[in-house]
């Protein structure tokens, strides 16, 4: 049931819910209360973003530590290490990016808060199993989704051109690294996260695990991107998406294989090693 069934009052909360992380974000990185000022969408944008570039930085800065220099040569060979100037070339493409992906969450909460979603506040009000059951279908949903968006993105090819180019100049092992995650087109970068939102017009929705789900996606692509294969099945991790970046035509997927599997598109990592 949508939550504008519900009325004013439960919508309130969603709106109480986004302001309290306003505030608790932007008095901690804005000096005097300016921003208290602005319209709850902007206020909502610039904590996003604040979000956003501290996911992406850290993320990315911790596990180049961990793989390039803590744990050097254990999982990447060294002709395979990125130099720091592609590094800081990703960075400097998805930090220009990062204030439009952020648009993404502010609009989804904006529709959220107007009652136009089918979001629902507590998971009480639904029941535990009832959570499980709608966060399945809602994965599924987002993984079928980035599979055909991201696919297409490749095989139209004025969309592959102006949009997801950007992103397919890192096409080696020693070109990828945990930065690269973000380095889109900005618009590309949105229309890869938007099966996130549209979910939210199909199935009952959890606020804060929508809302985690879609700042994880930082976390996840810096993954992804690490060119190390973790032989975790069903995960399309990192060894299944650095042939997506060598090959061009395998493994669109994005947290699982299936859909590359379902689709004939799949590639093992093993089978390039056999390859080999």
């Amino acid at each position: 049931m949508a939550a504008a069934a519900h009325g004013g009052d439960y919508l309130r909360r969603f709106v109480a819910e986004t302001e309290w992380y306003n505030a608790v974000v932007l008095s901690a990185v804005a000096p005097g209360d300016w921003w208290r000022g602005l319209p709850h969408p902007v206020q909502s944008w610039m904590r996003n973003c604040v979000g956003g570039y501290l996911l992406y930085f850290i993320s990315g800065f911790l596990w180049c530590f961990v793989i390039y220099y803590w744990k050097r040569h254990a999982y990447i060979p060294k002709d395979a290490i990125p130099t720091n100037e592609a590094m800081k070339k990703q960075i400097v493409v998805a930090s220009k990016a990062m204030p439009f992906y952020c648009a993404l969450p502010t609009l989804s909460e904006y529709m959220i808060e107007s009652g136009w979603t089918q979001c629902y506040f507590n998971i009480s009000e639904v029941g535990f199993s009832m959570y499980l059951c709608y966060m399945a279908m809602y994965l599924i949903f987002v993984e079928f989704g980035i599979y055909w968006m991201h696919r297409e993105l490749h095989d139209i090819k004025p969309l592959y051109k102006y949009l997801h180019a950007t992103h397919h100049i890192y096409n080696k092992e020693n070109t990828l690294s945990p930065f690269a995650g973000l380095a889109f087109h900005p618009l590309d970068g949105i229309l890869q996260a938007i099966p996130h939102v549209f979910a939210l017009f199909l199935f009952p929705t959890h606020f804060r695990t929508h809302i985690a789900l879609l700042f994880l996606e930082a976390v996840w692509t810096t993954n992804i991107h690490d060119c190390i294969h973790g032989k975790i099945w069903p995960v399309m991790g990192a060894g299944y998406h650095t042939i997506h970046h060598t090959t061009y035509r395998h493994n669109y997927g994005h947290y699982t294989i299936w859909m590359d599997w379902m689709f004939s598109t799949l590639r093992e990592p093993e089978d390039i090693l056999k390859k080999d």
